[in-house]
């Protein structure tokens, strides 16, 4: 059956304003849905609308867009695209898979959810503690609301935004998130169709923002239909380690660059989402005078109106302009990963400096670079890539820094995809986990660090056995062997399989654990009230604080307050240092004060085996794995000054 459609006039849909509300997909109207695809291949197009498979044939516009209004169709029904009159498929902006990826789309109207956020007042960068968290695994149901039930204790814990790994529509039980194929569907695995919605909704109640991680480097081997759609939606023009890049600048590019724009715009207006994490902007090619990222990120603001948001990228090769305004050529973002914070805290507390950590010592002057200047590499030679890496940081903001211990990439880039306290002693760990709670830039934590969390966190996806699962366990194999360790044969053979069930449930956090763990948590609750309360602490500049290497191991971070209110933060990661004599000016009180003894990572109550203070009447003993946070005070005039005229 063949029914007719309403047709906009022509040039009304292909001029909307990119940054505004979805004018892609299926638009649910007082007059039925309104359908607009970009196909510029295709000689016709049709919406077959389920369940009694009614055919509607769409009109062609400017610029390879089809559109149609069909009265009949309404929210709640399912439907396909039919291309020249062959085989369907669904909807490239569809809302939601309620079969996944390879299933019919649902029309669905985003005015039916009822809002409670019209107070939420939105997320700035400065004083945020960032969660990263993987819905199907943050617990065991793997649903967006079991993970509402931990909301609670993120808060609790002192968590300010968490960050969302993708939820763009995958194929398969289980993924990462990065091999989404359907970037306007939140992934029907994890609830229904306001299920994400309610997330986040909730979280705002509870005084947390929400930002979602987004792929748009790449999409899944499986499941992706844009080049039935358009062969102009990737190229070959650029290389990339994930399949074809993406076509931001060549021909036909304005309406993909559209796609991924209104992609962006699309999660902050209908899932009020507080902004996004852009996975591997140095994937992004673009010749183009703006840059995609640059557009995409004022079409964020515009969509955002007067509610700020965070924009946030993943970028290994350190570019500054990503966060830097567009006025002075900078891509307009809020912030950016230094892996650099990364890497030298993990050499340091391991020793081991192969792969991809060759370039890095973990010594006690790269803590203090990275904190002071929050890249190590800023355009000297990298010698794992031999060539420059990294930009010249000025004087951007601490906060738009986000430094971590540990993260998805960084835990799963290993065989056994153990996270550090596996690696390391308590003590170390706790000095570093001191030492990234207290930095001025902004922290990361990954979901079960702050309880010490016994899951690994392993790479896991879910295809059906044959050549592509083959594949990605090859391709898995080949990454890991970049470290020397992991290049064995021994090592080859007992990596897991990425596809097997029990990946993914191992990598399942258990929570029970939050309780039998409870010092680190403490740890980490305490770190953060100070991170939070201490007036010092919380300005968040770098500028503001001093550092000195003070033994093979150890260093020592000056905090600047107002006149005389300064803080010192030291850590020891190496063992019992006698710093006596103790010939290093950070260490001196400001004038008429002396230093006071504030917090120590030594304390029983976080399975320390108790404090020592390290400054004594003869100078400074500072234990070893340690971390120990004075204040300066008004030093009180002995007797003996007191009875003086």
């Amino acid at each position: 059956m063949v029914g007719s459609s309403k047709v906009e006039s022509e040039g009304a849909e292909s001029q909307t304003s990119v940054g505004q509300r979805l004018t892609l997909g299926a638009q649910v109207t007082n007059e039925g849905v309104r359908f607009r695809c970009w196909a510029p291949r295709a000689a016709r197009l049709e919406v077959a609308v389920e369940p009694h498979g009614a055919i509607h044939a769409l009109s062609r516009q400017a610029d390879g867009y089809w559109t149609g209004l069909i009265p009949e169709a309404s929210a709640g029904m399912r439907y396909r695209y039919r291309l020249d009159g062959g085989e369907v498929y669904p909807d490239p902006c569809s809302r939601f898979q309620p079969e996944g990826p390879n299933g019919p789309s649902l029309v669905v109207d985003p005015a039916s959810y009822q809002w409670h956020d019209e107070h939420w007042p939105g997320v700035v960068m400065h004083g945020q503690v960032i969660y990263e968290l993987h819905i199907g695994t943050f617990t065991q149901e793997g649903t967006f609301e079991a993970a509402i039930a931990r909301f609670d204790d993120l808060k609790e814990l002192g968590i300010t935004v968490i960050e969302v790994m993708p939820v763009a529509e995958f194929p398969g039980r289980w993924n990462w998130g990065y091999d989404g194929v359907g970037l306007y569907a939140a992934a029907h695995v994890y609830g229904d169709v306001d299920s994400f919605k309610r997330f986040v909704d909730e979280a705002h109640r509870r005084g947390l923002g929400v930002i979602l991680d987004v792929v748009y480097n790449h999409l899944g081997p499986d499941g992706n239909f844009l080049p039935l759609f358009s062969d102009e939606y990737f190229t070959d023009r650029y290389p990339n380690e994930w399949g074809k890049a993406i076509n931001f600048d060549g021909p036909g590019s304005r309406p993909v660059r559209e796609f991924f724009i209104q992609n962006a715009c699309y999660w902050i207006d209908e899932y009020h989402v507080d902004g996004l994490r852009l996975d591997a902007v140095h994937a992004f090619h673009d010749a183009s005078p703006i840059h995609i990222v640059a557009e995409l990120s004022q079409a964020a603001r515009r969509t955002a109106g007067t509610r700020p948001i965070i924009l946030v990228a993943e970028c290994e090769a350190q570019w500054v302009h990503t966060i830097q305004p567009v006025a002075m050529g900078g891509w307009g973002l809020d912030g950016v990963w230094s892996e650099d914070f990364h890497h030298t805290a993990r050499v340091a507390a391991t020793g081991r400096s192969e792969g991809y950590y060759t370039d890095y010592r973990g010594t006690p002057q790269e803590f203090i670079s990275c904190v002071k200047r929050a890249f190590l590499y800023q355009g000297q030679r990298y010698q794992w890539q031999e060539k420059p890496r990294g930009t010249v940081v000025s004087d951007e903001p601490a906060e738009g820094f986000v430094f971590f211990l540990q993260n998805h990439d960084q835990i799963a880039n290993q065989l056994w995809g153990d996270r550090l306290h596996h690696k390391v002693g308590p003590s170390v760990y706790r000095a570093l986990t001191a030492l990234l709670l207290l930095a001025p830039e902004t922290p990361l934590l990954f979901m079960g660090q702050e309880f010490a969390a016994s899951s690994p966190f392993l790479f896991f996806t879910d295809f059906p056995p044959g050549r592509l699962a083959e594949d990605i366990q090859r391709g898995r194999k080949e990454f890991l062997a970049q470290f020397p360790s992991y290049a064995s044969s021994d090592a080859q053979d007992a990596m897991g399989d990425p596809c097997a069930a029990s990946t993914f449930e191992r990598s399942k956090l258990d929570w029970a654990e939050r309780d039998r763990q409870a010092g680190t948590l403490a740890l980490h609750r305490d770190l953060l009230r100070l991170r939070r309360e201490d007036e010092v602490i919380a300005q968040q500049r770098r500028d503001r604080v001093d550092g000195a290497v003070i033994g093979p191991s150890a260093f020592v971070l000056r905090y600047a307050g107002e006149i005389g209110n300064d803080r010192l933060l030291l850590v020891n990661l190496g063992p019992d240092l006698d710093f006596r004599p103790a010939p290093e000016p950070l260490l001196a009180p400001p004038i008429e004060h002396a230093w006071s003894f504030r917090w120590s990572s030594d304390a029983p109550i976080y399975g320390g085996p108790g404090v020592i203070e390290p400054l004594t009447e003869t100078g400074w003993r500072i234990p070893g794995g340690a971390a120990v946070l004075y204040a300066s005070r008004t030093a009180m005039p002995s007797l003996q000054e007191k009875e003086r005229p």
